[in-house]
C-alpha cells in the first residue's frame, strides 16, 4: 500500500468517515497488522471504551440430523447414522432444568435441518423450554431454518415468527450466512437460503422488534473482496432496520468435512478479518469473537484488534467441537471470563441477549494499563 492510499484511509478513520468496497479490498491487502489493528481499536475505544462485553449462556442442539450437506459442516448427520440424535421435547426440557442453577441469562439453540421432524416440534420446544427458564432469553433458529420451516409447514415467515415469539423466542442466531456472494457460495452451501431469503428473514424479524446478530465463517475458499461484500450487503441492511446488535466472524474448522484439506486461516488473517471487519461496520456497535472458535489467546488479541465481545460461557457448542483440531475448552464459567478479559487488559462487562448492562466488574490491575492501548511493534 502506498504512503498516500495510508494516509487517506487513515483520515477517513479518524474523522468517521464511511469507508466503501475499495477501501475495504485496499485494507485487506496491506500486511501491517500492527496498523490495522491500531485504527481498529481507535473504533472500538470510541464506540466501546476499555469495555469487553459477555454474557452467562449456554448451547443446546435439538437435533444433527440434516438433509443438507454443506462443505464446511462438521455436524450434520444423515438418518441412521451411528452417532446421529434427536431430542425429544421431554429431553430437552430436561437439559435445561439442570442449567437453571447456574444463572445463565441466554439459551442459544441451532440445529440440522430435519428431514421428518413436524413444523410443531420448534415452538412446542420453546413454550416448554420457557417454562423452565422463564427468565432466560431464548436465542433460537437460524434464517435457514425458519426458510425451512416455512417449507415444512405452508406458512409465511411472517406467521412462523409470530408463533416463535409467542412461544418465547427473543432473538434469532445469526448462522447460514456463511459468504454470501454467489459464486463462493453454490460450492460450500447445500440448501437453497442464500442472501435473498437470509436477509427477507432478519428485516422482517428486525421488524417485529427482535434483534438479531450477523455472522460471516471465513477462512475456506473465499478472497478477501468477499469478505468486504459480506460486509457491506449486512451494512446496509443495517442502514435499513437498524436490527443487528452485532457481528461475528467465524473462523472455518477444518476437520472431518468436505473442505478437510484446506488449511484454517492463520492467526494474523484472523486478526486482520476482525479488524477490517470494525473499520467497515459504523453502524454496528459491537464484534464479536467467538472463544470457541478462535482459542482463548488469539481471542483476547481480537480484543485488541477491534473485537468488544467474547460471547459467553457456552458449554459443549457441538457444532465446532465436532470439528476443533485444537482443543479449545467446552466451558467457561464467569470467573473465567472474567480473568481472561482483564488478562487482556479491559474492564469486564456482563451483558444480556439485547445488549443491555446487567453488571459491570472492575477492570485490570489500575498500574497496568490507564486507557485502552492499541498494539504497538
Amino acid at each position: 500500500m502506498d504512503k498516500g492510499l495510508r494516509r487517506e484511509l487513515e483520515q477517513k478513520v479518524l474523522a468517521g468517515e464511511r469507508l466503501s468496497y475499495d477501501d475495504g479490498v485496499a485494507l485487506y491487502a496491506s500486511d501491517d497488522l500492527a496498523w490495522l489493528g491500531g485504527l481498529a481499536h481507535e473504533v472500538r475505544t470510541r464506540k466501546n471504551g476499555d469495555a469487553a462485553f459477555f454474557n452467562v449462556n449456554r448451547h443446546l442442539n435439538l437435533t444433527n440430523v440434516c438433509v443438507a450437506s454443506c462443505a464446511y459442516c462438521s455436524f450434520q448427520r444423515k438418518p441412521g447414522a451411528k452417532d446421529a440424535y434427536t431430542m425429544r421435547i421431554e429431553e430437552a426440557v430436561r437439559l435445561a432444568e439442570q442449567m437453571a442453577p447456574s444463572g445463565i441469562t441466554e439459551l442459544h439453540i441451532v440445529n440440522g435441518l430435519h428431514p421428518t421432524l413436524p413444523w410443531k416440534y420448534y415452538p412446542n420446544v420453546l413454550r416448554e423450554l420457557k417454562k423452565v427458564l422463564p427468565d432466560v432469553a431464548l436465542k433460537a433458529f437460524t434464517a435457514t431454518e425458519l426458510h425451512y420451516f416455512e417449507k415444512i409447514s405452508g406458512l409465511s415467515a411472517d406467521e412462523i415468527l409470530d408463533e416463535l415469539i409467542d412461544a418465547g423466542l427473543e432473538s434469532l442466531t445469526g448462522g447460514g450466512a456463511e459468504i454470501f456472494d454467489w459464486d463462493v457460495r453454490k460450492k460450500i452451501v447445500d440448501h437453497d437460503t442464500h442472501w435473498e431469503d437470509w436477509s427477507r428473514i432478519h428485516r422482517l424479524a428486525h421488524s417485529k422488534g427482535l434483534r438479531t446478530p450477523a455472522t460471516m465463517l471465513y477462512g475456506h475458499i473465499e478472497e478477501p473482496r468477499h469478505r468486504v461484500d459480506h460486509v457491506l450487503r449486512l451494512r446496509e441492511l443495517q442502514d435499513e432496520t437498524g436490527g443487528f446488535t452485532v457481528f461475528i466472524p467465524l473462523r472455518f474448522h477444518n476437520d472431518d468435512n468436505a473442505l478437510s484439506h484446506l488449511p484454517m486461516a492463520t492467526g494474523a488473517e484472523a486478526l486482520k478479518t476482525f479488524a477490517v471487519s470494525r473499520l467497515l461496520f459504523d453502524n454496528i456497535d459491537h464484534v464479536k469473537v467467538f472463544w470457541v472458535m478462535h482459542g482463548l489467546t488469539l481471542s483476547q488479541l481480537a480484543l485488541q484488534h477491534g473485537a468488544d465481545d467474547l460471547d459467553g460461557s457456552v458449554v459443549e457448542y457441538k457444532i465446532t467441537h465436532d470439528a476443533d483440531g485444537f482443543g479449545t475448552p467446552s466451558t467457561m464459567t464467569r470467573d473465567d471470563l472474567l480473568e481472561l478479559i482483564r488478562d487482556a487488559g479491559f474492564r469486564p462487562v456482563e451483558r444480556n441477549t439485547r445488549y443491555e448492562i446487567l453488571r459491570e466488574y472492575d477492570g485490570p490491575v489500575a498500574d497496568r494499563r490507564e486507557t485502552p492501548q492499541a498494539m504497538r511493534v
